[in-house]
């Protein structure tokens, strides 16, 4: 058995979540490959080879994985794959968007967010919104595995892994990189935040979710929202926290005018304290919430900064 992990990163290091399903790999016990493709990014490479458990780092190196493209993600995993008896990479945007493409290319089943690992073919999975738990067992002769780095710790630091270059280059000319809008910010970002703070439909605006600007600051907070606030056109969708959005279990969420719609208490509930504030207290986000303040979140959140 042997395992083909990719990397993601921006081309320069690293992101928090390969470290964490560099984590989950361990589990399955059999040899750990790490594949960086990208272009000038043989820092983050080397940092892949720093990660305790990895045997071996590839890099493909070239302009035509600059922006980690489907198309040729897809190609080049699904070449280089049929290799291995794994294939994992963290359930990201990223991943999300070329994994199943590979599944399809090598003909196998794509088991997806990943929570658990029991054995090199049993795995443990969410379904229906969380709400239940399966045990999947796969007989494919290639498992293809996107892995939900919020249940899984980060792989430590300290090794020495060798660094090998690849030549193969895949350019399928299908698609495009045309322009990136990039949301710039000295918060912590949503998925590696140890606390988050998340807005919802009941902030009325856009506007109003400056109130939570100063308790995030105070708290080294990341900044969230629902759908609701999101398809209100409130704030930006890279801060959506839900089933169609990012997952995150951070030691402390705080969720402020958030009904707590199971596509959000997806994305949420494994949180390690989660506190709610609503007018409402028949509220669903009430059930999962170890602290809850029905309260109107106008008067509530001037006074938490302040007590801050």
């Amino acid at each position: 058995m042997a395992i083909l992990l990719i990397a993601e990163h921006n081309n320069q290091s690293l992101k928090a979540e390969t470290h964490k399903v560099v984590q989950a790999a361990t589990a399955i016990g059999a040899d750990i490959t790490v594949l960086v493709a990208g272009f000038n990014c043989a820092a983050a490479a080397n940092e892949a080879a720093t990660i305790a458990g990895v045997d071996k780092v590839l890099v493909a190196d070239n302009a035509a994985y600059e922006h980690q493209l489907a198309e040729n993600i897809a190609a080049l995993v699904a070449e280089l794959g049929k290799n291995y008896s794994h294939i994992l990479t963290a359930a990201t945007t990223t991943g999300k968007n070329f994994l199943p493409r590979v599944a399809a290319l090598l003909d196998v089943a794509q088991i997806s967010d990943v929570i658990a690992i029991e054995s090199a073919d049993t795995f443990v999975r969410p379904i229906y919104a969380g709400n239940a738990i399966a045990t999947v067992k796969s007989a494919d002769a290639i498992k293809v595995l996107t892995v939900r780095p919020a249940a899984f710790a980060a792989a430590k630091i300290g090794n020495a892994a060798p660094v090998e270059a690849l030549s193969a280059v895949h350019d399928l000319g299908v698609s495009a990189f045309v322009s990136a809008e990039l949301t710039k910010s000295e918060r912590p970002e949503l998925t590696a935040a140890r606390v988050v703070i998340s807005g919802g439909r009941g902030m009325q605006n856009g506007e109003n979710f400056a109130l939570l600007n100063g308790i995030a600051d105070k708290l080294g907070a990341a900044i969230g929202a629902s759908r609701a606030a999101v398809d209100a056109g409130f704030v930006p969708n890279d801060m959506q926290v839900g089933q169609t959005g990012k997952i995150v279990a951070p030691e402390l969420y705080i969720a402020v005018g958030i009904s707590g719609a199971i596509q959000h208490l997806a994305g949420m509930k494994d949180s390690k304290v989660i506190v709610a504030i609503n007018k409402d207290a028949e509220a669903p986000i009430f059930q999962v919430a170890d602290y809850g303040l029905v309260a109107d979140l106008f008067t509530v959140l001037p006074e938490l900064e302040q007590q801050l």
